[in-house]
């Protein structure tokens, strides 16, 4: 019977509490505890905590925050806290890792020819900082700046997979291109092995006439070009690192899959990581963990979440139809969501809905991909009631039919939506097993591994010691606005003294205490007596002055 109960509170809560989320064993993997773990569980290892401290971590009741010790030190000074929920799950279900790595062209790999004339460059970074670039150097390879947070849900078996092998695949990605992002002055070559193009884009700028006869020259003759029908799009740099984070993420999660049959990869996890290479970050996010840059208390959005109601016409164009889902929903797409707005909010609603629309036998005859404001009852069929399909953002109405009774696709609101009654987030990495409640449905089809990149060039602007990057999972955004958290690092950082190398770690406890709050009869309770953050809480705060130094 209790097992029982908490199968009904895990499904109403979305599938992501209690019940198989306490154990690495179960409904994460195929096989369930007969197979090993991938690796086992414990706490971030930059916080260099021993097994008991491990355990003491997980006091429920207390709920302890974690910081970094006063003997350990990241990048750039990056300060670090973490808290674990109040009782969802028996771990805390939240990674993070941070690493410098070391980027090295691949043995035997193919690029462009090196620039001949290109000379000894730095990377662009605050204060006149950067990696040194040296001509030719490809032993020496270039190093960036790493980090990830990831939220587990249904056991944290993937968050802990995704935080010792992301890094991996961006590696590996990285080393494809690395040659290619070291000669900035040369735009990429649309052919690896190719001679990089030096002419200047207005010299190359053909009539459709001499384009189709190759170009200027008689034919035949050394200045006559190769024919090309259509001009050539100029790819910057910048567009390789997205390319490269973005395959990255498809890599760990294919990665994710394949091994479940091997080992115990509980549940999935959202991912946002960060790369700071060359001289700009690289914010990559999949789900509802957030990042923000403060600059000068101006408030900068490095992320967009993605739930249910922001991704809703993506997943109800999936039901559509078969076929390949992934090369129809890029042409329709592009035909359908010409977007009459520039708001990319409204786009990824736009996008979401698409997948049940695409693909009606995912739903498994027992859901239907329309919207509506609430339930569907019987007692109105053949009345109009207002609806929404994956390509309205308006509402009109529409007769009640039978078909409109079935449970809808995205059900809820706000932090309540779901989809299909299971899960509260569209991206991130695993759940390939997971499946609606009592059903054989699958709900990976609906999800999506392709994280959102956002650029920041460090070198457009002067960073000061109070200027930061911000990476926090939902258990710090449910219960704090962009401009609370604002507020309190603009308070916190300036009381702090400048030559201390913990003020950001001590910036980022503060943040957590905000969150958590503290405990009364009435549970957590934070500023204005509001409920406080019952979840995993773990943040990053990265000042952005240090640029390159290594703590």
């Amino acid at each position: 019977m209790l097992t029982r109960v908490k199968s009904a509170v895990a499904n109403f809560m979305g599938g992501i509490m209690a019940g198989s989320s306490g154990s690495e064993h179960g409904s994460g993997g195929c096989g369930g505890s007969d197979l090993p773990l991938r690796f086992p569980y414990g706490r971030p290892e930059f916080l260099g905590l021993s097994q008991d401290e491990v355990e003491c971590s997980a006091d429920h009741i207390a709920r302890p925050i974690l910081i970094l010790k006063e003997t350990r030190r990241l990048p750039w000074a990056t300060g670090y806290a973490e808290v674990i929920n109040a009782g969802k799950s028996t771990h805390n279900e939240d990674q993070a890792s941070c690493e410098v790595l070391t980027v090295k062209k691949k043995a035997g790999a193919i690029t462009s020819t090196p620039n001949r004339n290109s000379a000894k460059r730095r990377s662009s970074l605050p204060n006149g900082e950067g990696l040194q670039l040296k001509e030719n150097s490809e032993s020496e390879g270039v190093s960036c700046h790493y980090w990830s947070l990831f939220d587990g849900h249904a056991g944290s078996g993937a968050a802990v997979v995704a935080s010792r092998l992301l890094q991996h695949h961006i590696t590996e990605q990285l080393q494809d291109i690395v040659e290619i992002l070291k000669n900035s002055a040369v735009l990429p070559p649309a052919c690896l092995g190719e001679e990089p193009d030096h002419t200047p884009s207005s010299s190359r700028t053909l009539t459709r006439a001499a384009s189709l006869r190759g170009g200027v020259g008689a034919p035949g003759s050394p200045s006559t070009p190769p024919t090309r029908f259509f001009t050539e799009k100029k790819i910057p740099h910048e567009c390789l690192v997205i390319g490269a984070l973005e395959s990255a993420f498809k890599e760990m999660d294919l990665q994710i899959e394949r091994e479940r049959s091997l080992y115990n990869i509980s549940g999935g996890c959202t991912a946002l990581t960060v790369v700071c290479l060359l001289g700009k970050l690289y914010v990559a996010n999949a789900g509802d963990s957030r990042a923000i840059i403060i600059r000068n208390g101006e408030i900068i959005p490095m992320s967009s979440e993605f739930t249910p109601e922001t991704e809703r016409q993506r997943l109800q164009y999936l039901d559509f139809s078969g076929g390949n889902v992934e090369v129809d929903c890029h042409f329709l797409l592009q035909g359908i969501f010409t977007t009459q707005e520039s708001n990319p909010r409204l786009l990824r609603c736009r996008r979401i809905l698409c997948c049940a629309f695409m693909q009606p036998h995912l739903l498994g005859n027992e859901f239907t991909h329309l919207e509506f404001p609430r339930r569907v009852q019987r007692k109105e069929l053949g009345k109009k009631m207002l609806y929404r399909d994956f390509n309205m953002t308006g509402w009109a109405y529409k007769t009640i039919e039978d078909d409109d009774l079935k449970f809808p696709l995205i059900y809820g609101e706000g932090k309540k939506a779901r989809v299909m009654a299971t899960i509260g987030v569209t991206r991130g990495l695993g759940d390939h097993d997971l499946k609606v409640h009592d059903s054989n449905i699958y709900i990976k089809p609906f999800l999506s591994s392709a994280p959102e990149v956002r650029v920041y060039d460090l070198s457009k602007y002067e960073h000061g010691a109070d200027d930061v990057l911000i990476l926090a999972t939902d258990g710090l955004w449910d219960v704090l606005s962009n401009e609370e958290v604002a507020e309190a690092i603009t308070q916190f950082l300036p009381n702090c003294d400048p030559d201390d190398p913990h003020r950001y770690t001590l910036a980022a406890q503060d943040l957590v205490m905000r969150a958590r709050g503290v405990l009364k009869d009435r549970g957590w309770r934070i500023s204005n007596d509001r409920l406080g953050s019952g979840d995993d809480i773990s943040v990053y705060v990265i000042p952005l002055i240090h640029g390159n130094k290594l703590s």
